[in-house]
């Protein structure tokens, strides 16, 4: 006998509350190896969203459970690098010794053992980020962001900075330029013997996953920088992680076949490593990212992904031979050889996103930290479908799909439940099949989700990557919009009951979605995008003429921006809508929710606007996670006409009948 009680979709009671989401949560972020000694970076949504370092120390043969992770810095401290606005490789580790930047200020700080941090660099509007270092000349080699007006007047205009490669004395904490003259940089990475350094640099308007070059430069005895050699990329090429064998020999990424493979430079040539439709790299948003590390000469532990899943592996570079190794993971990212062990990133559709190590002798993984340690019975989980569905142009598109599932209730027969489509950020990202409680709530209360890779995200290959070139604002609404009915057209989900949420690039895609389609009912925009020229005018330098390929180049194709901008057509916008904003975002500055938020007003159409103080782009407290997650609950519950199982704080909605 069916014991589940029975009640509407939307209103079945969960026990993935809001506080649940945010109780024990963290974003993992960078993964260090000192020695034994691993390290990471953790956002604390419970802190504010103070990125702490965490050490996992050795763990003593004699007590092996007993080992727990340290927390390095300590309050105020924050670590964590803007440049880029996005940041990342925002620490590292050298012999116990931690440096890090630190967000209030952008300073670079020294921590010895059990030590207080103690700034290494002078005060002054100068971000770095993406740390090496230099024993030879006891430095640490690094991308420099100056924000410093030259005339001494103050700061420069977002789009005017200027990134170079620099080194910072570890002695007294002067920086000294080492490359310059390119827009970006990234990834410099010493050689074994310290007398050689590799380095990516690309300009406007590529982005790193468009075009970037690979250079290799010959230090002089007085550490300078003294020749240079382009290696690599160019010409519509994208390169990824250069990275130096144990033995002295470059390894990189590179699509120049149209997948970002692994390749290395060797007596003057570039071979081939590894020729695969798989993607061996990542769209390069933060700094350190990686997906390969040496365990010998000859040897490397690799992550690739396929058809959305990501696989680990040992690469034989010495006969081209790729291994997989079994582990129960969908995504994998940042490996790092400790030993005989390989620490890395990973979660799969029953384990959220957690640092795991795994011995490569006996194949033994060991969870180090999980990004959510709440204690949820794997009962209530949806399972992810992996589905491919028809879009324009007679193409296919990818996405996972996770029907509303739990075990305590069922919905009364004959109703179909209601869809949440999710557009990741970026446009240049991509969603992956990793256990997520932001999902899981929706879904243990009777919506189902769909969470899609339009048409532009990565882990697909270069040219599926490209179906957004000059299309953004089409081709991924397309997506969503085709994916929304493909599920209705299965008999899945109630066409009269589908949302559409996203944050930032996202964002736009869902405003966009509800303007110039007809395919949603309501929908919910975290600090996204209504105004594509207000956003290639105003943002930040890295992102200044993102627009120019997703787009045009502006201002040249200014019909192209205003066509594609939701706040120009506010009249073919005949559904409810939710917005939320960081009042502090400086990637979408708060006055694109909040002019989109009065037109909607204006028309009579129910909406809300919920805006949090000390907020960037990206929620990162927990009290403004779990506020926003309640609204949008609340919101949808007043539109489709559902009751909560449980009161939650009411969020205003202007124009609600």
């Amino acid at each position: 006998m069916d014991k589940r009680q029975v009640a509407p979709y939307g209103s079945w009671k969960s026990p993935i509350t809001t506080d649940m989401v945010v109780a024990r949560s963290v974003r993992l972020q960078q993964i260090v190896v000192d020695g034994t000694d691993i390290y990471w970076n953790e956002s604390r949504p419970a802190e504010a969203g103070r990125y702490v370092i965490v050490r996992w120390p050795e763990a003593d043969a004699a007590r092996p459970g007993d080992v727990l992770p340290l927390d390095v810095t300590p309050p105020p401290f924050n670590a964590r690098t803007t440049v880029h606005e996005y940041g990342g490789g925002d620490f590292i580790v050298v012999g116990g010794q931690v440096y890090f930047s630190n967000f209030a200020d952008q300073r670079v700080y020294h921590q010895s053992a059990n030590g207080d941090p103690v700034p290494l660099t002078a005060e002054g509007d100068v971000r770095y980020a993406d740390y090496a270092f230099d024993a030879r000349q006891r430095r640490l080699i690094c991308v420099r962001e100056d924000h410093r007006d030259p005339s001494g007047q103050g700061t420069l205009p977002p789009g005017q900075v200027v990134n170079t490669i620099a080194a910072i004395s570890l002695d007294d904490g002067t920086v000294h330029e080492l490359v310059s003259g390119s827009d970006f940089y990234a990834t410099p990475r010493l050689s074994p013997d310290g007398k050689r350094l590799a380095w990516l640099s690309w300009n406007h308007p590529n982005m790193p996953w468009d075009e970037t070059e690979l250079w290799v430069g010959d230090f002089g005895g007085d550490g300078q920088i003294v020749t240079a050699r382009h290696i690599a990329g160019g010409c519509g090429e994208s390169i990824f992680q250069p990275e130096w064998s144990p033995d002295g020999v470059l390894h990189f990424v590179s699509d120049r076949t149209g997948w970002w493979n692994l390749y290395r430079w060797q007596n003057e040539q570039v071979e081939p490593l590894s020729q695969m439709e798989a993607e061996f790299g990542l769209p390069l948003w933060v700094f350190h990212q990686s997906t390969y590390t040496f365990e010998s000469p000859d040897s490397i532990i690799c992550c690739y992904a396929q058809n959305g899943v990501w696989h680990l592996a040992r690469l034989d570079t010495s006969h081209s031979r790729l291994e997989t190794i079994p582990v129960p993971y969908t995504f994998i990212t940042s490996p790092k050889i400790c030993g005989r062990s390989v620490v890395f990133k990973a979660g799969s559709p029953t384990e959220s996103l957690a640092i795991v190590k795994l011995n490569l002798r006996d194949g033994k993984l060991e969870t180090l930290r999980r990004s959510d340690e709440t204690a949820i019975a794997a009962e209530y989980f949806s399972a992810p479908e992996t589905i491919e569905f028809p879009t324009e142009n007679g193409q296919t598109a990818h996405a996972f799909f996770y029907p509303p599932h739990n075990p305590d209730f069922r919905a009364p027969d004959g109703e179909l439940p209601p869809l949440l489509v999710i557009s990741h950020g970026g446009p240049t990202s991509a969603t992956h099949a990793v256990l997520s409680l932001n999902t899981q709530f929706w879904t243990s209360r009777g919506f189902g989700v769909l969470d899609v890779n339009y048409g532009g995200s990565t882990g697909y290959g270069r040219a599926y990557r490209e179906r957004l070139r000059g299309q953004w604002g089409i081709v991924d609404v397309d997506d969503c919009a085709n994916g929304a009915l493909y599920l209705v057209q299965q008999g899945r989900v109630d066409g009269n009951r589908l949302a559409i949420r996203g944050g930032s690039a996202g964002g736009y895609t869902t405003l966009c979605a509800l303007t110039f389609r007809q395919v949603f009912k309501t929908g919910a925009s975290y600090f996204g995008v209504s105004d594509a020229e207000a956003l290639a005018k105003e943002t930040h330098k890295f992102e200044s003429h993102y627009l120019d390929g997703l787009i045009g180049p502006y201002p040249a194709r200014r019909d192209l921006y205003i066509e594609r901008s939701p706040i120009h057509f506010t009249e073919r916008l005949s559904c409810p809508l939710i917005l939320f904003q960081g009042l502090e975002d400086k990637i979408v500055p708060p006055d694109q929710a909040e002019l989109m938020y009065e037109a909607v007003r204006s028309k009579g159409l129910p909406t809300a606007y919920v805006a949090f103080e000390g907020e960037q782009h990206g929620f990162r407290r927990a009290e403004t996670i779990k506020r926003a997650l309640e609204a949008e609950l609340y919101f949808y519950s007043k539109i489709f006409g559902f009751e909560l199982s449980e009161p939650v704080e009411p969020v205003p909605i202007d124009n609600l009948r």
